[in-house]
C-alpha cells in the first residue's frame, strides 16, 4: 500500500506541533524512515546511519563531559543505541503487540478524527458543492423510488403481455423486495471497504443495465431475473447515498439535509406515477416484430423509468470520492485535496474566492488490517482475483460481525426492530390500500350484473362485446358469435347447438355446466379451462388463439395511477416537516411520535367504507409516517462509525425488505376476507416499534464517529 504523506501542520489532541515528512512506503509492516512512538509519521529530514556515526564524532559533547573511547573511530555509544532502538519500537513492533491495544489505538486516534474533522467540514462551509451533491445523490434516491412502483404499475399489462397467473404476479411483485434485499447487504458492506462513490456507480450500473434489459425481453423468467439483478442494484444505493451524503454535511447540517434528501424518494414515486398514467394507456405506443415480438406502451414505460438511474450514474463521475472514508483508509492526501476542493468551491459560490483552506495536516486512524498484496508472478490470475475477493468478503463479513458486539448490539436490535415493524405495516398497507380499493370496485361492479334467465336466440350474429353479465338456462341455436369480446361474462347451464364462434377474445368468462353441440371455435381464446363440468359433443377447436388477447386502454383504471400519485405526494408535508424539525426535536422522538401518529391513523381505516375514504386515510398515513421513515434514516448514518456506517445501514435496509415481503404476503391474503386483521397487525406493529425506538440514545448533538 503506497501512499505519500508531506505534512507541515499536525493536530494532536489539541496540540499545533510542526514536522516536516518526506514520502513513506509501508512494506512488511515497518514503515522506513523515522517513525516516532506516538503514532504520527515523521522523517525525510533525517539522517543516514553514516551521518548518524558522524554526528555522534562532532557533537553533544562538553569539554568536561566523560569521553568515549570507540567515539573518535566512529562507533555509536551504546546508550545512543538502546535510546533509538526504544523509540523504534512501537512502529517496528505492531506485528507482535496485542490486537486490542491496536484497536484501542485506533479508536482514540478515530476520536480525535471526528471532532478534527467536525471543524474542518465547518471550516469548508455549506454550499454550492454540497447542493450539486445532493441533487447528484437525489436521482440515485429517486431510481430508487421509482423501483418500488415500477411492477405495480406494468403488472395489469404484463399479464396479458405474458399470460400471467395468480401466483406469477405475486412472484414478479415481490421478486424486486427480494433483490433489494441481498443488495442492500451486500452492496452496504462492500462500500466501506472499496469506497462510496465506486460501489455507488457499480449499484446504479447494475440497475440500469437491467432495467433497460428487462423492457425488451419477451419471456417471464428472463422479465422476472432482469427486475431481480435491477432489484439488487438499486436495493444497494440507498445504503451507500446516505452513507456518503452524510460525510459532507457538518452535526448542525446533518439532520435537515439528510431529510430533504429523503423527498426524492417521493418525486419518485411521483415521476413514476404520473409517467404510468402518461403512456401505459397508450397502447399503441410500440412496435411488433413479427407474432413473437411486441413491444408495447408498458415496456415504454420500464424503459423511460431508468432514466434517474442513468442521469444520476453520468452525473456521479463527476463526483470525489467521499474524504472521510478515505482518512479512514489512511489517504490522506486525496482526502485533503478532496476537502480543499469542497471549501474552493463553497467559497467561490460565496464570493470569497481568497478564503484559504487553513488545514495542513488531518489526523489519520492506526491502519490494523492485514492487507495481502500478490505479485503478479504469484499464481495465475484468477487465483489471484480470488483471493482478493476472498479477503473482501471476510473483511465484509467481519464488519457484520463488530455491528453486533457489545458496543453496538443493544442498537443494532432495536434498530432492527423498529425499521423491521415500519417496513411490515407501511409496505404491507400500500400495497393493501390498492388492493381494498380495486375490491370495493369490483363489489360496485358485480352489484351492477345484468342476468339473463332462460333466453332463447336463433339464427343470430352476435358481433359487439358482452360485459358484466349472467345467461341461466338459455338456448342458442345456430348462433354466430364473430368479432367480439367476453368481459366478465358467465354461461350457465346453457345449451349451444351448431353455433360459429370466430375471432372471440375474453376476460374472466366461463361456461359452467353447459351442453355444446356440434361448434366449431375458430382462431378464439376460449381454452379448456374455461369450459367447466361441461359436455363437449361434436365441437371442433381450430387456431386458438396464443398468449393473452385483451383490450389493454380498457383494462387500465386510471385511479391505480391516481391513487399511488396522491399516496406519494401526500408525503410531501410531513417531509418538509421532518426536515425542518429533526435537529430541533430530535431524532427519537421524531420516530416514536411519527409511528404512533401513524398507529392512530390505522385504526381509523375501520370506518373506511368507500373508495375516498380509503384514498384519504391512504394519504393520512403516508405522510404521518414518513417523519419516521427520515428520522430512521439520519440516526442509522449518525450512531455507526465511518467504517462499518453502509454494512450498518445494508444490514438494517435489507431487513427491511424481508419486513416488506412479509407486509405483501400477509395484508394482501385478507383483502375481500377481513379488514381486522391487517388493522390490528400494522397498528400494533408501529405501537411497539415506536415504544422501542425510544430506548435508542439521541444522536442530534454528537460529532459523526
Amino acid at each position: 500500500m503506497d501512499d505519500g504523506y508531506r505534512n507541515t501542520n499536525l493536530y494532536q489532541g489539541g496540540r499545533d506541533t510542526h514536522q516536516v515528512s518526506d514520502d513513506y512506503r509501508y512494506q512488511d509492516g515497518n514503515y522506513e524512515g523515522y517513525t516516532s512512538n506516538d503514532g504520527y509519521y515523521r522523517g525525510g529530514d533525517e539522517p543516514t546511519h553514516e551521518e548518524d556515526a558522524q554526528s555522534d564524532v562532532t557533537e553533544g559533547h562538553d569539554e568536561d563531559d566523560e569521553v568515549y573511547e570507540g567515539e573518535y573511530q566512529g562507533i555509536p555509544h551504546p546508550d545512543d543505541i538502546k535510546a533509538k532502538q526504544k523509540q523504534r519500537a512501537p512502529a517496528g513492533d505492531d506485528d507482535y503487540r496485542d490486537r486490542a491495544d491496536l484497536m484501542a489505538e485506533r479508536m482514540e486516534d478515530e476520536e480525535q478524527l471526528a471532532h478534527q474533522y467536525e471543524n474542518i467540514i465547518e471550516e469548508c462551509g455549506h454550499g454550492r458543492f454540497q447542493w450539486t451533491l445532493f441533487f447528484v445523490l437525489g436521482l440515485a434516491l429517486m431510481a430508487d423510488g421509482v423501483e418500488l412502483f415500477v411492477v405495480g404499475f406494468v403488472l395489469p399489462s404484463a399479464e396479458k403481455d405474458m399470460c400471467l397467473s395468480s401466483s406469477n404476479k405475486g412472484m414478479l411483485g415481490l421478486i424486486v423486495y427480494l433483490g433489494m434485499m441481498v443488495g442492500a447487504v451486500m452492496l452496504g458492506g462492500l462500500a466501506d471497504k472499496l469506497g462510496r462513490k465506486k460501489c455507488l456507480i457499480i449499484s446504479l450500473s447494475i440497475n440500469a443495465a437491467f432495467a433497460f434489459l428487462s423492457s425488451f425481453v419477451q419471456g417471464y423468467g428472463f422479465f422476472l431475473f432482469c427486475r431481480l439483478i435491477s432489484g439488487l442494484g438499486i436495493g444497494g444505493s440507498l445504503p451507500i447515498v446516505f452513507a456518503y451524503f452524510s460525510e459532507f454535511l457538518s452535526r448542525e447540517k446533518r439532520g435537515e439535509h439528510l431529510s430533504w434528501l429523503c423527498m426524492f424518494w417521493m418525486i419518485g414515486g411521483i415521476f413514476a406515477s404520473a409517467m404510468a398514467w402518461s403512456i401505459i394507456p397508450h397502447y399503441g405506443w410500440g412496435f411488433s416484430m413479427g407474432t413473437k415480438y411486441h413491444f408495447h406502451s408498458w415496456r415504454v414505460f420500464v424503459l423511460v423509468c431508468s432514466l434517474p438511474c442513468i442521469a444520476s450514474l453520468v452525473a456521479l463521475k463527476f463526483m470525489p470520492e467521499s474524504p472521510r472514508f478515505l482518512l479512514e483508509m489512511g489517504k490522506h492526501d486525496e482526502a485533503w485535496m478532496i476537502l480543499k476542493q469542497v471549501h474552493d468551491t463553497n467559497m467561490r459560490a460565496k464570493g470569497e474566492p481568497e478564503r484559504v483552506f487553513t488545514v495542513s495536516y488531518i489526523k489519520t486512524p492506526k491502519q490494523v488490517d492485514e492487507f495481502i498484496e500478490i505479485q503478479s508472478s504469484t499464481g495465475t490470475w484468477y487465483q489471484r482475483w480470488l483471493v482478493r475477493i476472498t479477503t473482501t468478503f471476510k473483511q465484509v463479513w467481519d464488519n457484520v460481525l463488530y455491528c453486533l458486539t457489545a458496543q453496538y448490539r443493544m442498537n443494532t436490535l432495536i434498530l432492527a426492530v423498529v425499521w423491521f415493524t415500519m417496513a411490515l405495516s407501511y409496505y404491507g398497507l400500500i400495497v393493501w390500500f390498492p388492493d381494498m380499493i380495486r375490491y370495493l370496485q369490483e363489489e360496485a361492479y358485480e352489484s351492477r350484473v345484468k342476468i339473463f334467465d332462460e333466453e332463447e336466440v336463433s339464427h343470430f350474429t352476435f358481433n359487439f362485446t358482452l360485459e358484466n353479465q349472467i345467461h341461466r338456462n338459455g338456448e342458442y341455436r345456430n348462433d354466430k358469435f364473430i368479432g367480439m369480446k367476453f368481459k366478465e361474462v358467465r354461461f350457465e347451464d346453457s345449451l349451444f347447438e351448431e353455433c360459429y364462434f370466430e375471432d372471440v377474445t375474453s376476460s374472466e368468462t366461463f361456461f359452467e355446466n353447459c351442453t355444446i353441440i356440434s361448434t366449431v371455435f375458430y382462431n378464439t381464446d376460449l381454452y379448456e379451462h374455461k369450459f367447466i363440468n361441461c359436455r363437449l359433443i361434436n365441437s371442433t377447436f381450430l387456431k386458438e388463439k396464443e398468449g393473452c388477447h385483451l383490450d389493454f386502454e380498457e383494462d387500465n383504471d386510471f385511479l391505480i395511477y391516481l391513487v399511488s400519485f396522491l399516496g406519494s405526494l401526500s408525503v410531501l408535508p410531513g417531509n418538509i416537516i421532518s426536515a425542518l424539525l429533526m435537529d430541533k426535536i430530535g431524532r427519537i422522538k421524531m420516530i416514536g411520535g411519527s409511528m404512533l401518529i401513524s398507529a392512530v391513523c390505522c385504526f381509523f381505516l375501520f370506518f373506511g367504507n368507500s373508495e375516498s375514504a380509503m384514498i384519504g386515510w391512504q394519504c393520512l398515513f403516508c405522510g404521518a409516517s414518513i417523519a419516521a421513515w427520515n428520522a430512521l434514516d439520519v440516526i442509522t448514518v449518525e450512531l455507526y462509525p465511518t467504517d462499518k456506517r453502509a454494512t450498518a445501514f445494508g444490514i438494517l435496509n435489507g431487513l427491511c425488505k424481508f419486513g416488506a415481503i412479509l407486509g405483501n404476503s400477509i395484508f394482501a391474503s385478507f383483502v375481500g376476507i377481513t379488514k381486522v386483521v391487517p388493522i390490528l397487525l400494522a397498528s400494533s406493529a408501529l405501537v411497539g416499534g415506536g415504544l422501542l425506538a425510544l430506548r435508542l440514545p439521541e444522536t442530534r448533538d454528537q460529532v459523526l464517529m
